[in-house]
């Protein structure tokens, strides 16, 4: 077994979650119980996660300098690696430069490198700081361009940190990183599958002869998760979707008539568009449109309930990806509140039922197809649950909302004529709030600016922007600003994550 100590990293439950894929039990811990957590569990090893302080903060997060006494290998990660060296006596200064996203890593041969076939490879950067000489006793083992301590290590005394991150899809060998680690630890990793009986049977104990009251918005995680639910309860299951009118055009078709089949109960459809549009009037910061939105959920949820007995659950497809970025531990950073996670209110009547909340978009998938789900259900875009509020930045009104869906409508539609729909992970439009000049008619126009947003990944801990070919691009663009009314230019986003989230809000 493994102890993680979390410093507050948007992606230390992903380490787990890569140690766990391996065979290896991983255990996440606070800093400041992680000594005696570590002699109560007796770990094979410690990893030190990342995390958004810095180390020369007085507030930041650290650890007992005991823990280096106990004798077990350890491996830090990015502000991991920041506080090995802080504590052992390393020089640790803001970087120069700051890096997020990819970078190029030079290594050395060494046992954290073992059986990588390229000296040079990709790693994902998402750091301020850095080592600017590494404690007595460290040697250098990797470096990028511009960061020279970029991975350290202390062989004799089997503590070893890099400045980027292994655990995340776009580090190239960040897998063959962690099993190099879990060799050295004595752990025996191998491939270890999602027990989906298990999931179901959990469903069921904790429910028990309740009903539950799910929340669909037609995408793929609450369709998933709703379908574990189902096979949990089977008629207990009380589905709801509520149409907002701030999905996409199709979403409630797909409702209608892929859903009874899957869930084996119909959908309770409630219309509620004139609602959702009044309660967002005037708001314009990000956090409060999410707040709104789940509060305005929860609340036609919870009416709804009461028209059914023995209701005690609320269901809802929350992910990981959701989840932690609604500042889910001790030491992270608030990103964002998902109105189904930070956006709901503190006094709700009924107890959440998330069954996918800890996996990540890669394993809902895995675990939609075990289950049978069809393929356009399963690998559909994912939509966020707020939908086209959080794409249409300042107020939402009804003039915004029909000139964002008309412009996401042309993004789908080009690049699935394209054939580019199984390449890329996600896209779609943006208002940005943003007007610029422009020429129509030969006469002076200025309009809204629409953004375009693209990218690539498995889980969404980590993204790269698509790259979509230019004819593509040039055709979306032509299409908004001709068809959609008062839009005077179109941007394409090219930002990674990190720095950048998904959306825009």
């Amino acid at each position: 077994m493994i102890i993680i100590i979390d410093f507050g990293s948007q992606t230390c439950h992903l380490i787990g979650r890569r140690l766990h894929e391996m065979g290896t039990k991983a255990e996440i811990v606070v800093p400041e119980e992680a000594v005696q957590k570590a002699k109560e569990l007796k770990p094979t090893g410690i990893i030190f996660s990342g995390g958004p302080s810095s180390v020369y903060e007085p507030n930041a997060p650290i650890v007992d300098k005991e823990i280096f006494n106990l004798g077990l290998p350890i491996l830090g990660i990015c502000y991991g690696q920041q506080l090995i060296s802080h504590l052992l006596d390393g020089d640790v200064k803001p970087g120069k430069t700051k890096e997020y996203g990819p970078a190029q890593l030079t290594i050395t041969k060494h046992d954290l490198f073992k059986n990588i076939p390229q000296s040079t490879f990709q790693v994902w950067m998402s750091h301020g700081d850095e080592v600017i000489a590494p404690p007595p006793g460290f040697e250098i083992i990797a470096s990028t361009d511009t960061v020279k301590a970029g991975s350290i290590a202390n062989t004799e005394r089997k503590i070893y940190a890099v400045q980027f991150h292994p655990e995340v899809q776009h580090t190239t060998h960040g897998l063959e990183i962690l099993k190099n680690f879990l060799n050295i630890c004595g752990e025996e990793p191998q491939i270890n599958e999602i027990d989906i009986d298990a999931i179901i049977a959990d469903i069921k104990e904790k429910v028990g002869d309740k009903k539950v009251v799910m929340a669909f918005s037609g995408g793929t995680d609450s369709a998933i998760a709703g379908t574990l639910i189902a096979r949990a309860i089977g008629q207990n299951l009380i589905p709801v979707y509520i149409e907002s009118g701030l999905m996409r055009p199709a979403t409630l078709q797909r409702i209608e008539t892929v859903f009874p089949t899957i869930l084996g109960v119909k959908p309770i459809v409630i219309h509620a568009q004139d609602i959702f549009l009044e309660r967002l009037k005037g708001v314009t910061d990000p956090e409060q449109k999410r707040k709104t939105i789940g509060a305005l959920y929860v609340e036609l949820f919870e009416k709804e309930a009461e028209k059914h007995s023995n209701v005690a659950f609320l269901g809802q497809g929350t992910t990981y990806a959701d989840f932690i970025h609604s500042k889910s531990t001790k030491h992270a950073a608030l990103i964002k509140s998902h109105h189904n996670v930070g956006g709901l209110p503190k006094d709700m009547k009924y107890t959440l039922l998330e069954p996918i909340r800890y996996f990540y978009t890669d394993q809902v998938r895995y675990i939609g197809t075990k289950l049978g789900l069809p393929t356009d259900v399963v690998k559909q875009q994912p939509f966020p649950g707020p939908g086209f509020a959080v794409r249409i930045l300042g107020e939402v009104n009804k003039a915004r909302l029909e000139k964002e869906i008309q412009a996401d409508s042309i993004v789908v539609e080009e690049i699935e004529k394209a054939g580019l729909k199984d390449e890329i992970f996600q896209y779609w439009a943006i208002m940005t709030g943003t007007n610029t000049t422009a020429i129509k008619g030969d006469g002076r126009f200025y309009g809204e600016v629409v953004a375009i947003r693209a990218f690539t990944t498995e889980d969404r801990m980590t993204a790269d922007w698509a790259k979509i070919p230019y004819p593509v691009l040039q055709k979306i663009s032509t299409r908004i600003v001709n068809e959609v009314q008062e839009i005077s230019r179109v941007v394409y986003d090219i930002t990674t994550k990190p720095p950048a989230t998904m959306e825009w809000e």
